[in-house]
């Protein structure tokens, strides 16, 4: 074991000097060629589509309309977005010059950071993958990859791809576990994106500071869902069900707990009991697009966040196949284990309250979430809610689609996060903006040199205000 360690380490150490030597030759800075590998790559993922798909059924039960709405056509939109911009979002920015540096042109240019590692999740392993490599290789980095060991079949696919469109000096995968992520994070890369639990992303972070290297960190926390009195119920329910249980609550902004103001809460929770009937049938475990839980370990934690407090529809478990129903829990307390831990699980906790003061108070007394979702037609209320509490991103009358989009950047703030991405995001994230004053050659003010006078000390007061 000594010995394969030894050898790991060794080949790790290997590629990450042969990423830095073709860096350092400039071919990943050149535009037509970014622009080349990520068509070429957008090919690829339409060629693999079946396989994307088979993958994801197998790592996770994902039905093939889920995969194509949460993975694989995420991956394609994404590609798309950085394709038709990346030329205006590689070009120098020109901005004012102070009259103090007069005669002189200023301007930022991005530059890439050099070899980035991408460290993916299992619960999205395709998406999270591939969407931060898209933003890595359009700022001209090169990239290792290391997908999620929990999704074997989809890590596969992924080193499938890759292979297929880039040089592995410029592009690699990684793959395996614990001993790899630990082997990978002693080495020094120039740029660390990570996504995964806070306590895993601390460690990254730990690692990181060593060699006092950047880092995005995408995290998760206890995202709240806020519905008072004015909302419109039967829509909130739709939309609730559909953020919650997509991919069995395993989705880091899903709503983790609902707050529903009292008057309207038996409305709400009817609703609910509905809406997952109509959509996961009678019998959920038995329809053939309800995923699972990705391992024993997680579905075994999930069965204990429901002990304490009221099923009050759902609940039945398969354990052979490592499923649990769409399950609504109340009588539920801030005390309770359920909402002590961010439940990743088909699990929906609802409590209750009077005023709004109530739940900005506990949100606000809580780690910063990820996400926040509130149904309202209250113009007061939102502004309330946005003004009090401070989270990643979210939706008003909606859950979970403020990620789907390459026109907005995504990511949290605190525990739940640093750093953001997605379109344009994600060109900004993997470069360096240098700011640059290139100054003429056929003035010289004579204001900055010593001797200095009162007369300089005028003009510096003039310029400088």
């Amino acid at each position: 074991m000594r010995k394969d360690s030894d050898t790991m380490k060794t080949g790790l150490e290997q590629l990450l000097k042969e990423q830095r030597e073709y860096f350092a030759q400039g071919k990943t800075k050149e535009l037509p060629l970014r622009l080349a590998v990520l068509k070429a790559l957008k090919r690829t993922v339409q060629k693999y589509e079946k396989e994307i798909g088979q993958a994801l059924q197998k790592d996770l039960g994902k039905s093939a309309t889920e995969t194509y709405m949460c993975e694989t056509g995420m991956v394609l939109s994404e590609l798309s977005h950085m394709i038709r911009h990346l030329h205006r979002y590689a070009k120098e920015q020109r901005v004012r010059t102070p009259l103090a540096q007069f005669h002189a042109r200023s301007f930022t240019s991005p530059e890439p950071y050099g070899v980035v590692l991408v460290m993916a999740p299992w619960n999205y392993p395709f998406m999270l993958a591939m969407e931060p490599l898209i933003g890595a290789v359009a700022a001209g980095n090169c990239v290792v990859v290391k997908p999620s060991a929990y999704a074997p079949a989809t890590a596969d696919v992924i080193e499938r791809i890759v292979g297929e469109c880039f040089l592995p000096q410029a592009v690699s995968v990684v793959k395996g576990g614990r001993e790899e992520n630990t082997a990978l994070l002693a080495q020094r890369f120039d740029f660390i994106f990570f996504t995964g639990s806070t306590t895993v992303g601390r460690l990254v972070m730990e690692k990181a500071a060593e060699h006092l290297t950047p880092v995005c960190l995408e995290l998760g926390g206890k995202s709240p869902c806020i519905v008072d009195a004015t909302a419109n119920i039967p829509l909130a329910a739709k939309r609730i069900v559909f953020g919650k249980y997509l991919n069995l609550g395993q989705t880091c902004v899903a709503p983790d707990y609902v707050f529903v103001q009292e008057e309207v809460k038996d409305a709400l929770l009817s609703e609910i009991e509905r809406c997952i009937r109509r959509q996961f049938t009678q019998k959920p475990l038995e329809n053939p697009d309800y995923g699972r839980i990705v391992s024993q370990k997680h579905y075994d934690r999930l069965r204990g966040l429901m002990e304490g407090v009221t099923i009050y529809t759902g609940g039945a478990c398969r354990a052979e196949t490592l499923q649990i129903e769409p399950t609504v829990l109340t009588d539920v307390t801030p005390e309770s284990p359920v909402m002590r831990e961010e439940i990743f699980g088909p699990l929906l906790p609802v409590l209750t309250y009077r005023s709004l003061s109530e739940v900005t108070q506990y949100v606000t007394a809580h780690e910063k979430p990820l996400a926040l979702y509130l149904f309202t037609e209250s113009r007061q209320t939102q502004r309330e809610i946005l003004k009090a509490c401070s989270f990643g991103g979210g939706c008003i009358n909606d859950t979970v689609i403020h990620l789907a989009t390459s026109q907005m950047g995504f990511g949290g703030v605190g525990a739940s996060g640093i750093g953001s991405y997605h379109g344009k995001q994600s060109f900004e994230l993997f470069s360096h903006r240098r700011s640059i004053v290139k100054k003429s050659v056929w003035m010289d003010l004579p204001v900055r040199y010593q001797p200095y006078d009162r007369w300089k000390q005028r003009v510096l007061r003039i310029f400088l205000r």
